[in-house]
C-alpha cells in the first residue's frame, strides 16, 4: 500500500485566527504553510486580503502566497495542481505540510483528491445556449437541465447562469451529465492522511466583532490607498471580485463617503464568514474548535496537537 502523506489543514471563517494557529503549529512540528486563499495569491493585494506579514509568518516558509500578477486569472484546477506539488516537496524534506485558508473550494478539491480532466467544449453549442438564455430566460433552461441532470439543477442557483450553461454544454457535447463528471473526478483515493482543524466561535457575535475590528485595522494600515491604487489599474477586474476592494469602489468613484464604504465592507465580510461556515460544516472531516470556549491561545494549540496525534500525523 502506498504511503500516505501526513497533512494538517486549518480552516474556518475569516478573522477566526487561522494564520496565527497554523504558524504556531508549524513552529512546533517542523511544518511549512501552504496557503488556501484564492485572493492572497495575488501580488499587491496585501491589506485587503489580510495577507500575513513577514512578522506574522515568524520565519515559517509559506507557499502559494503573493506570487501571481493581478492581470492573470487562476482556476481551482491550477491551484490543486500547484498545491499537490508543494505538499509533495515539503513532505520530501521531512517537514509537515500545513494547509491554511478559508477558500472552501480549494481545500475540498485538494483533500477530496478531485481530478480535473480537460472537459470537451463546443463554442457552437455555447453560443446557441447563450442565445436561448437571452430568448427564453434562465428558468426555461434550468427546467430542461432538470430533465436530464436533476442533481445539478437542484444545486445551481438561477443567478449562476454561467454554471447552468456549462452544465448544459457538457451534457450536449459529451452525453455525460455534470453530476456524473463530478462523481468520476472523485474516484481516486486521496494520497493524504489528513487532520482538519476548524476554528470558529460558539457566539457568532464575537466573530462579527473580530471582523469589524479587523476591517478598522485594515483602514488604519492603508486599505483606502491600496484599494484606490488597485482599482485604478487596467486589471481591476481581479480586485472587483475580492471582498475588501469592490466595497470601496463607490468611494473611489466619489459616490459615497469612506465611512459608508467601510460599513459595507464590514457587512460583506460578515456575510462571507457565514458562507464559509456553511461550506465547511458540510465536510464531515472538520474537527471544530470553539475559540470562545478555550481558556487562551495555548489551549487552542494543545487541542490541535491532540487531534493531530489521534490522526497519526505527528
Amino acid at each position: 500500500m502506498e504511503k500516505k502523506i501526513p497533512l494538517l489543514a486549518v480552516v474556518g471563517p475569516t478573522a477566526s485566527g487561522k494564520t496565527a494557529l497554523a504558524v504556531e503549529l508549524a513552529l512546533r512540528t517542523k511544518g511549512e504553510v501552504v496557503s488556501a486563499d484564492s485572493m492572497q495569491i495575488y501580488k499587491e493585494m496585501d491589506i485587503g486580503t489580510a495577507k500575513p506579514t513577514l512578522e506574522e509568518q515568524k520565519g515559517v516558509p509559506h507557499h502559494l502566497l503573493d506570487f501571481l500578477d493581478i492581470s492573470q486569472s487562476y482556476s481551482v484546477a491550477q491551484y490543486v495542481e500547484q498545491a499537490r506539488s508543494c505538499i509533495q516537496e515539503i513532505d520530501s524534506r521531512g517537514h509537515l505540510p500545513i494547509l491554511v485558508g478559508g477558500t472552501g473550494l480549494y481545500v475540498s478539491s485538494l483533500l477530496n483528491h478531485v481530478q480535473f480532466v480537460q472537459e470537451q467544449t463546443s463554442p457552437k453549442v455555447r453560443e446557441e445556449l447563450q442565445k436561448r438564455l437571452e430568448r427564453e430566460g434562465v428558468e426555461a433552461l434550468l427546467e430542461e437541465l432538470r430533465s436530464y441532470d436533476p442533481e445539478s439543477a437542484a444545486r445551481l442557483h438561477p443567478n449562476n447562469q454561467k454554471r447552468i450553461l456549462r452544465a448544459m454544454e457538457i451534457y450536449q457535447t459529451t452525453g455525460i451529465t455534470m453530476t456524473e463528471h463530478i462523481k468520476r473526478s472523485r474516484l481516486e483515493p486521496s494520497p493524504y492522511r489528513h487532520c482538519v482543524i476548524g476554528l470558529t466561535y460558539k457566539d457568532r457575535n464575537i466573530l462579527y466583532q473580530r471582523i469589524n475590528q479587523r476591517v478598522d485595522q485594515m483602514v488604519r494600515q492603508g486599505l483606502p490607498e491600496e484599494a484606490k491604487r488597485i482599482l485604478s489599474s487596467p486589471y481591476r477586474s481581479t480586485a472587483m471580485g475580492a471582498i475588501g476592494y469592490k466595497e470601496l469602489a463607490p468611494w473611489v468613484r466619489g459616490e459615497c463617503s469612506l465611512e459608508q464604504a467601510v460599513e459595507q465592507l464590514k457587512k460583506s465580510t460578515r456575510h462571507y464568514a457565514k458562507r464559509q461556515l456553511t461550506w465547511f460544516r458540510r465536510e464531515e472531516w472538520v474537527q471544530w474548535i470553539y475559540v470562545d470556549e478555550c481558556e487562551n491561545f495555548e489551549d487552542i494549540v494543545k487541542k490541535s496537537l491532540l487531534s493531530m496525534e489521534i490522526a497519526h500525523i505527528l
